[in-house]
């Protein structure tokens, strides 16, 4: 994909992001009596400060529980069976094998975020990157969860 594409790509949900933000500050998407939606935009606890944003998006990238999601459970439960039966909408019957992570787990930086020796470096400078870790969504295919997250839709 080249750069043009990826960017023709992305523009809607940047501009979707942005238009959002920008008609939140007019109060064009507030009645007076607060959205009882969680996804309405709210403002920030702190005015911004960031100049620029750097969007990684990687589809079939690192996994997360190997870089900045640590999971002590599955390294509890390293190589049991899990039996399966027609799960989030998966018919059928299967078995999953739970897999600890490759690499270890520190803290790093003054706000002892926690990065896995997979990223030694970004370890170094991990006070200066937002980790995210509070997304969820009820999508279990890759499709859906990138559509909703570039779109809004969740």
């Amino acid at each position: 994909m080249s750069r043009r594409q990826m960017l023709t790509r992305a523009a809607g949900g940047f501009g979707a992001i942005a238009l959002t933000g920008m008609l939140a500050e007019m109060d064009a998407l507030a009645d007076g009596s607060g959205s009882r939606d969680p996804l309405a935009p709210r403002p920030g606890h702190y005015p911004a400060k960031a100049k620029n944003v750097i969007f990684l998006f990687m589809s079939g990238g690192v996994s997360h529980v190997d870089s900045f999601d640590p999971k002590p459970r599955l390294t509890k439960d390293h190589n049991k069976t899990l039996n399966v039966h027609n799960h989030r909408g998966h018919i059928g019957n299967f078995q999953q094998h739970f897999k600890k992570a490759q690499w270890e787990f520190r803290h790093r930086g003054e706000s002892g975020i926690e990065v896995s020796d997979l990223f030694p470096h970004v370890g170094e400078v991990i006070d200066d990157i937002a980790v995210i870790r509070s997304m969820t969504t009820d999508h279990i295919a890759h499709y859906e969860a990138t559509l909703g997250m570039h779109t809004g839709s969740f």
